[in-house]
């Protein structure tokens, strides 16, 4: 696969289609399973409150992986992204009801590179709080 967005077809300032994706603990305890990630507090609200969280939160590498869908659903190819980082700022947490919480992500391109590659800054929230600083991916483009 290669992306389906052209390199000079993009500019600094270029919008990706915002995304929301809803985490409930269902979710949490698939995405438990998948990882091999355990941790109570993922789970078990009782241990969670325990360790002085509010409440269950969501693993932080799902909200990373949720986060980069933004940018690989907008070039079509996931291979095209080439390095992608972030710091954890606050944990999403996930209420155990019918809703659970709600990742909201925003991104755009940032800067031009070399070699048909631009840096995407994205924003993710959750309940009106940023859970995801200086995140960043480095995407080549067609």
């Amino acid at each position: 696969m290669t992306a389906k967005i052209a390199y000079d077809d993009v500019e600094v300032g270029t919008e990706l289609p915002p995304q929301t994706f809803p985490v409930t603990r269902a979710t949490l305890v698939r995405y438990a399973g998948a990882s091999g990630d355990f941790n109570p507090i993922h789970w078990n609200e009782r241990f969670a409150k325990e360790v002085g969280l509010p409440d269950v939160i969501a693993h932080g590498m799902f909200t990373m992986a949720e986060a980069i869908r933004v940018v690989t659903d907008w070039t079509g190819d996931p291979a095209a992204v080439v390095e992608y980082g972030v710091r954890f700022t606050k944990p999403v947490v996930v209420p155990d009801d019918d809703k659970g919480a709600l990742i909201e992500v925003s991104a755009k391109v940032a800067a031009k590179l070399d070699d048909n590659t631009v840096r995407v800054d994205l924003l993710a929230t959750s309940a009106g709080q940023k859970v995801l600083g200086m995140s960043r991916a480095v995407v080549r483009l067609a």
